[in-house]
């Protein structure tokens, strides 16, 4: 896992670098090529510097209360980089690449304005310059303009600034802490610096309403712990601290113009290429150390073998499952000039082809033959070296539980064992298509700002479509007339229900328990997401007390003003903000060694891109593959293998039962004594009966179990960890969680 963390604190003697004391004394405890942490001006309370003065009597470390203010050994992260030192330091920790991090000064003589980048940035340095002196006005949306997917930190003086992402991918945390502000792209350390304890009532909101932010707040499953909103950046000033938004705020008195869609959709075209091109343009990098080879197998070759043992092939790969996400990445990345595979220091790499993973499910092998066919057609390019991952029972979903600690509880976790397979097979950089969907595709709460913008003719194509799958599925056979007019009359409702009142619904309806079950067809999914705010598969599984407390959250959000007034746009932009937070639990439930996954669809300029699209097109059947399309097309790639666009499922229902049937006795023993009943949030034989219905074929809301088993999984695994994340002081370690789950609480009253 990489992140970066530093705080901003009125108290500035903070060690570093090293202890604080003589300068014989050198740099212990802290990196040894480090700079010697220094000051713009004296540091506070009376003290001296480094000179070994007396120091405040709150010590090197405030926060502790150590008695000795002349201490040994410093706080500083286990194996971190220190990027700039005292008074507001700031560290990169993990396996950062040399070139993910950048930093910069706006002049030499200032060395206290500067500009530190980190992940896949498309800027060279005067770009970065530029926008350094502009963020330090305080005009901020130019630290986000740039293509591909990273996190800036500006520091002007004392003001430290730290700008987030418009998705939620990279996402900011902060805490209170030594009178002041600590802040990091995770959560787990701060959780450890401050001790922090869970957070019960947003595990009950994760599980009872996980796309809704009314629910969920700006907490973390960790007490104390926040998380500022996506296109936000947190602003410290010493002890202060101000979150604030960089997007432009339409005016509600004057709607803007709708962009044309021909010129929406160049606009979507060049962000994406340009997306591409910032991976592509960066240095290449081999993996670290490759795994030993034992030698020749008979019907494997070199590739075959290093695929088997667990490790990325030098270069860039792309997944190619068939469906129009990865295809228009995998496509792109091939076509554009340059040779997709030059690995850094190995010579011009003339002629290399890009890598094309394509993952085939042995177990179920009926339902995805033509995502196959399309994949291979599409690897006939003959930039593409195509690579087909087989895997049986090995790769069912809820295979290999074991894995490492997220930062927070995801989905993917039940899934990662499959998902590691295919990435271990594919390239150092590799190019997945999460994201298209919530980005591209129009949410069906969409319908009802078209019914407040009077635009009632673009919602035939919509309804006719969801008629027809109606008639596909066998649902209101008979009575096909009356399926357009019960989606006209929930989109009219939502479109009438002001933002109040659907909180104040929907708190009502987990109060009263009544939940909506598991939907079975397109027509009940759409229906079902036509308000304001819409349970999640799990929440009928949870308790009462756990129901309620979320209702109190919703009931306490209703007096709240809410992002958007319109009810489409803003269950599109929590359904993004959801889907990023997952996909970045994906990224480290499923990391590869010396392997970085890119996914260019939640870059910023692409969501800008993507949210300058008319609501008019994107609720039109077959918007997202139409708008790939001509992508495409405007970058040279014209011909596409037939059926290319159609939905592609990445695990369907089958391979998700043969899963829990295979995996029934571990999930059984899982759900003995879980946790999450210690904590009252569940039942544990209700949660046993539902995994046996499930594995029998009951209908059962899987989404809902693999939620339940994803938090059950990292609650375990939190609880044993043994480490922590902050070392170099002189107390007892500190941890998250240290006292283990809480018991379970009183019912509210």
């Amino acid at each position: 896992m990489r992140w970066l963390v530093g705080w901003s604190s009125i108290a500035a003697s903070f060690g570093t670098a090293g202890r604080v004391g003589a300068p014989s004394d050198g740099l212990r405890g802290g990196l040894a090529d480090a700079p010697r942490a220094s000051y713009a001006s004296p540091p506070p309370y009376g003290s001296t510097g480094f000179d070994g003065g007396a120091y405040p009597e709150q010590g090197a470390y405030g926060a502790y209360g150590e008695p000795d203010a002349y201490t040994e050994r410093t706080l500083h992260p286990v194996g971190a980089q220190l990027l700039w030192g005292d008074p507001d330091p700031l560290w990169a920790v993990g396996d950062w690449r040399p070139d993910e991090i950048r930093t910069v000064t706006a002049d030499p003589a200032d060395p206290f304005t500067r500009l530190a980048v980190l992940g896949c940035c498309g800027a060279d340095d005067a770009a970065l310059r530029r926008a350094l002196f502009a963020a330090r006005g305080g005009a901020l949306r130019h630290l986000t303009q740039w293509s591909g997917s990273y996190t800036a930190v500006v520091q002007a003086g004392r003001r430290i600034t730290v700008v987030g992402d418009l998705a939620g991918a990279r996402p900011v945390f902060y805490t209170p802490w030594a009178g002041g502000t600590a802040y990091a792209t995770a959560a787990l350390p701060l959780a450890d610096l401050i001790e922090a304890q869970l957070d019960i009532g947003h595990l009950a909101a994760l599980l009872a309403c996980p796309d809704s932010p009314e629910a969920l707040g700006d907490g973390t499953p960790y007490a104390g712990v926040r998380r500022i909103p996506p296109g936000h950046a947190i602003i410290l000033r010493e002890g202060s601290r101000e979150i604030t938004g960089y997007e432009p705020v339409a005016s509600l008195a004057v709607a803007a113009p709708e962009m044309e869609a021909e010129a929406a959709t160049e606009g979507v075209r060049e962000a994406l290429v340009d997306a591409v091109r910032a991976r592509l343009t960066a240095p290449r990098h081999a993996p670290d150390t490759l795994p030993h080879d034992p030698g020749p197998v008979p019907g494997m070759g070199p590739a075959d073998r290093r695929a088997a043992r667990g490790a990325p092939a030098p270069g860039v790969g792309a997944d190619l499952s068939g469906g129009s996400a990865s295809a228009t990445l995998a496509l792109l990345a091939a076509g554009l000039p340059g040779a997709p595979g030059t690995v850094l220091g190995h010579g011009s790499g003339a002629g290399e082809r890009l890598l094309a993973v394509t993952f085939n499910d042995l177990t179920t092998p009926r339902g995805r033959e033509g995502d196959l066919e399309r994949a291979h057609a599409i690897a006939a390019n003959p930039r593409l070296h195509h690579v087909v991952v087989a895997a049986a029972e090995e790769a069912l979903p809820y295979a290999e539980l074991d894995g490492p600690l997220t930062d927070e509880p995801g989905p993917s976790l039940v899934l990662a064992a499959r998902d590691r397979r295919r990435l271990a097979a594919g390239s150092a950089d590799h190019f997945v298509g999460h994201g298209a969907r919530q980005v591209l595709d129009a949410h069906p709460a969409r319908l009802a700002d078209l019914l407040m913008d009077r635009r009632r003719r673009h919602l035939l194509r919509p309804v006719a479509a969801l008629t027809r799958s109606a008639g596909a599925e066998g649902q209101f056979q008979g009575q096909s007339l009356l399926i357009p007019l019960t989606v006209y009359s929930a989109a009219r409702r939502l479109a009438r229900t002001p933002y109040r009142a659907g909180m104040e619904d929907a708190a009502a309806r987990l109060r009263e328990g009544r939940l909506p079950v598991g939907a079975a067809t397109p027509l009940d999914a759409s229906l079902a997401a036509l308000t304001w705010c819409r349970p999640g598969p799990a929440a009928s599984w949870l308790t009462g007390e756990a129901l309620a407390e979320v209702s109190v959250r919703l009931a306490a959000a209703a007096g709240r003003p809410p992002l958007s007034l319109r009810p489409g746009e803003a269950r599109a932009r929590s359904v993004l903000a959801r889907h990023a937070a997952d996909h970045r639990v994906f990224e480290q439930a499923v990391e590869v060694r010396s392997q970085r996954l890119h996914a260019p669809f939640l870059d910023n300029q692409v969501v800008r891109a993507a949210r300058a699209l008319p609501e008019s097109l994107r609720v039109q059947p077959g918007a997202r593959a139409a708008i790939l399309r001509t992508v495409l097309a405007g970058t040279g790639v014209r011909e596409l293998p037939p059926g290319w666009g159609a939905p592609a499922h990445s695990a369907n229902e089958t391979a998700v039962r043969l899963g829990l049937r295979a995996a029934l006795d571990t999930l059984l023993a899982l759900f003995t004594a879980p946790l999450l009943a210690d904590v009252g949030l569940i039942e544990a034989r209700v949660i046993q009966q539902a995994l046996i219905d499930a594995a029998d074929g009951h209908p059962v809301p899987l989404d809902g179990l693999a939620e339940l088993v994803s938090v059950e999984l990292w609650l375990r695994r939190l609880m044993s960890r043994r480490g922590t994340c902050w070392t170099g002081t002189s107390s007892a370690r500190r941890r998250a969680v240290p006292t283990g789950v809480p018991l379970r609480r009183p019912a509210l009253s």
